[in-house]
């Protein structure tokens, strides 16, 4: 199995992130990117997307998913952010609020969405907890396949 470069690691982060399924082809190392859903369609999968739908319905050995965060982990990431501000900051207190209440994502995103500079450090401290988050991810489907390997010879 080929290994991701530190480039094709930022990538996947940033296309998982905008809401694609990532798919790495074991052999080559190459990197195919669906948007979620696509392959769920019953009829026409839309346009655009038959050709890598069809490389992984033909050859579903020669690709594994690097998922994306589920939401459990999301919410660990918002709860680590908060951590990061002083805690007695009125966005802090205002985010921890929102994180226990009913609808937490809604409510952190809304804050957020309103906070100024407090909304950039978001953007850039979650970037940076997904691209974390991959690298995990592909260390973990490397240790697999090598356990793999070795037990097949």
């Amino acid at each position: 199995m080929k290994p991701l470069t530190t480039e094709q690691i930022k990538q996947v982060a940033d296309e998982i992130e905008c809401g694609q399924n990532c798919y790495w082809h074991k052999p080559t190392g190459e990197l195919m990117f669906i948007p979620e859903g696509v392959e769920n369609y019953d009829s026409d999968p839309g346009e655009g997307w038959e050709e890598e739908l069809e490389k992984l319905e033909n050859n579903p050995d020669d690709y594994v998913e690097i998922e994306r965060m589920r939401s459990h982990e999301s919410f660990q990431v918002m709860e680590a952010f908060v951590e990061t501000l002083a805690s007695s900051s009125n966005i802090a207190q205002r985010l921890t609020y929102a994180l226990g209440n009913k609808k937490p994502f809604q409510g952190f995103k809304y804050i957020i969405d309103n906070s100024g500079d407090a909304r950039q450090m978001w953007f850039d401290f979650k970037t940076q907890a997904i691209k974390n988050w991959v690298h995990e991810k592909v260390d973990e489907i490397m240790n697999e396949y090598q356990e793999g390997e070795q037990e097949g010879d």
